[in-house]
Order: structure tokens, then C-alpha cells, then sequence
């Protein structure tokens, strides 16, 4: 029969001889509706697919772009999300250190957004190490790989997205709590804020992993998933993503009531300017945009979904980051006077040697040091003890 084989686009089960085999189209091509097939002829090849790509995956010469422009279109693509991963990931460490170095920040909010700051950088790694191992060879035959190094890969690709969304969460439960309460014992939430945050996203790996082991063990588990490996990973996305699309409106409802009893009578303009710019940060920090497609079928608006969610997506966690600590006036009060007393410091210390150096060079003090060196002389010592027996 047919071995498998690896087009360049997708990946051919092993067939029989005189087998039609029949695939849909690619995930990265937009349209899914069709279907490509293949015939393993007697003589031990493929034959070519038909239809071909061009008409069955939802492009033709003349109105959409052929296989080497939607090559260089993600291609560009994927330079875009590389440099907003790495700018978030350089954000987000940069205020995980000025949240670690200062005490005044060691609380159970600023925990918190570690957390979440952690859970972005490991998405922007998990991101980084996946192409690394998956796509860094063009050349590399996507059936027959399937090695450990490349299956760990994607899981912990997995399980980053899974940290991520459910750290999104605990920051709009906690953000709920501290409007709805006006005690809230730090204390008694935050083990179990950190004990969900990660205890859930392994467990929820955990069951991927034993599933992918035991009934889809193909390739470097990145294929097509059936629904009860897909479900697995994406039925508590979807959940997270609902719970905090409902706290965002009710956040949105609690802040609307709380302008208008904080200001009674002011023009409804001033109301509606504090209440868009509320809503638009908290978007990123909730993760809201994620609603927009996550209820819809993969096949629906793909390169809508690859500009919110790879494309906004990746800069995510330098905006969280921004918003969260750069932004805070808290934060910049603190580095202001972190600096104010750096600069200090060097003033004192290069006062301290400018004043040592003129000490040293000083003329007075060239003569003290020589009337001390002629009073400790021995030879004054010893001409002062002759004068003394002379005239005695």
C-alpha cells in the first residue's frame, strides 16, 4: 500500500492499494467545507489531490491568494505575535521584579497579578518553545514525527493557555470580591486563589494527557482532535471565558452604580467618559475579547480569530503588565523615590571622596603633617636628649 505522506499542507493516512482517501482541508486555510481526496494507485504512489487546493480549500487564482501568499502571509503573521510575546514577556518580568523587590507591594493583590504575570510569560514560552520544536525545519515530515520532545511541547502549550485563562478568572473573582465586600480576609482567599490558578489547569493536563495516551495518540498530539480529547481542553476554556464575560458586566453594573452615587447630579458625558475608560481596561485584564469567538466553530472567521487572538493576544500581557504596575501611580511613586535615593546616595558618596581628596592635598594640611613627622623624628628625639645632658 501507500505510506503516509506529508504534502507540505497535510498530512496522508497510510492507504490500501485502489483506497480513495479523504481529508478536509487544512485548519490554516479559511474555509473548511470541503474536502480533498487522494487515490493510492497500484504502483505505489499517491496521485495528486483532487480537487486541488486551489479550488477546494476556498481560494482560486483569481479572487483569493494561492499556496505561497498564504505562506508569506503567515509568515508575516507569525513575526507579529513573535514580537508581541517577546515585548510582553519583557514587561511582564520587568514588573515582576519591582513587585518582588519592594516590601511595600507584598500584598495579596500584587500576589495575585504575579501570578497572572507568570501565567503570561509562560504562554509566551510555551508559544516560543512549540515553534521552535515543531516548525523550525520546513523540511520535517509531520507524519512520521512524533517524539516525546514534540508532544511535550504541545502540552505544555496546553497547559500554559489553561494557567493563563484560569488566572484571568481568579483576577475577575477577586476583583468582584473587593467591590462587592468591603472586608475581605487576604489571607483565608489567597491559598485557594493559588491552590485553582494551578491545581486546576494540571489536573484538567493531566486527564489530556492520560486521553491522548489511551485513545489519540497520534502524531505530536497537535492534529485534529475527536470531541472527547478537544472537549477536555476546550470545555474548561469556554467555562473560564464565560464566568468572567458575566463578572465584567456585573463589574460594569457595580461601577455604573457607584458613579452615580458618587457624583448624584453630574452630566451624564463625564459619567460616560469614566465608564468607557473603566470598560477598556478592563477588557485585556479580563480577557473579554476571547468571548467574540469562543462559542463559534474553529472554521468561522479565521483570520478575524488570528488578528484577536494571536494578534491582540500576544501583546496581552504587556498590557496587563502596563496597566497593572507601569500605569499604577502607586508604582511610580515608589521608583521615584527609589531613584531620588539612589541619586542621593551617589551625591553622598562622591562628596565623601571629593572631600577625603582635598583633605589629602590641602597645604594646611601638608604643613600639620610635617610638624607631626618633625615632632616624632628620632633625630629631634635624640638631639633634644644630648641638650638635655649637656646642661646638666
Amino acid at each position: 500500500g501507500c505510506a503516509r505522506d506529508w504534502d507540505g499542507l497535510t498530512c496522508w493516512p497510510r492507504a490500501t492499494f485502489g483506497e480513495v482517501v479523504k481529508i478536509p482541508c487544512p485548519r490554516f486555510f479559511e474555509e473548511f467545507t470541503s474536502f480533498l481526496q487522494r487515490n493510492c494507485t497500484q504502483e505505489e504512489y499517491w496521485s495528486e489531490p483532487f480537487p486541488p487546493y486551489t479550488i477546494a480549500c476556498g481560494f482560486d487564482e483569481g479572487s483569493s491568494k494561492g499556496p505561497e501568499d498564504q505562506k508569506s502571509y503567515y509568515s508575516a503573521f507569525w513575526r507579529v505575535y513573535t514580537a508581541g510575546y517577546a515585548a510582553s514577556v519583557t514587561s511582564l518580568i520587568t514588573a515582576l521584579i519591582v513587585f518582588a523587590a519592594f516590601r511595600k507591594f507584598h500584598c495579596t493583590r500584587n500576589y495575585i497579578h504575579m501570578h497572572l504575570f507568570v501565567s503570561f510569560i509562560l504562554r509566551a514560552v510555551a508559544v516560543f518553545t512549540k515553534d521552535a520544536v515543531l516548525f523550525a525545519d520546513e523540511t520535517m515530515d509531520h507524519c512520521l514525527m512524533s517524539t516525546v520532545a514534540c508532544k511535550a511541547a504541545v502540552a505544555f502549550f496546553q497547559f500554559s493557555i489553561l494557567a493563563n485563562f484560569f488566572w484571568l478568572l481568579i483576577e475577575g473573582i477577586y476583583l468582584q470580591t473587593l467591590l462587592l465586600l468591603t472586608f475581605v480576609s487576604n489571607k483565608k482567599f489567597v491559598w485557594w486563589f493559588i491552590f485553582t490558578g494551578w491545581g486546576a489547569p494540571t489536573a484538567v493536563m493531566f486527564a489530556w494527557v492520560l486521553t491522548r495516551i489511551h485513545q489519540q495518540n497520534t502524531g505530536c498530539w497537535d492534529d485534529d482532535e475527536n470531541g472527547v480529547v478537544l472537549w477536555i481542553i476546550k470545555g474548561p476554556i469556554l467555562l473560564t471565558v464565560l464566568i468572567n464575560f458575566i463578572i465584567f458586566i456585573n463589574v460594569i453594573r457595580i461601577l455604573v452604580h457607584k458613579l452615580k452615587s458618587q457624583e448624584g447630579g453630574g452630566s451624564h458625558s463625564n459619567h460616560f467618559v469614566r465608564l468607557a475608560k473603566s470598560t477598556l481596561l478592563l477588557i485585556p485584564l479580563f480577557g473579554v475579547h476571547y468571548i467574540v469567538f469562543a462559542f463559534f466553530p474553529e472554521s468561522t472567521g479565521l483570520e478575524a480569530r488570528l488578528y484577536i487572538e494571536l494578534g491582540l493576544g500576544s501583546f496581552q500581557g504587556f498590557v496587563v503588565a502596563l496597566l497593572y504596575c507601569f500605569s499604577n501611580a502607586e508604582v511610580q511613586t515608589e521608583l521615584k523615590k527609589q531613584l531620588c535615593k539612589w541619586q542621593y546616595q551617589e551625591y553622598l558618596t562622591f562628596t565623601h571622596r571629593h572631600g577625603a581628596l582635598s583633605r589629602e592635598t590641602s597645604p594646611v594640611n601638608y604643613v600639620t603633617q610635617l610638624s607631626l613627622l618633625d615632632k616624632i623624628s628620632p633625630k629631634r628625639r635624640s638631639s633634644v636628649f644630648q641638650d638635655g645632658v649637656t646642661t646638666v
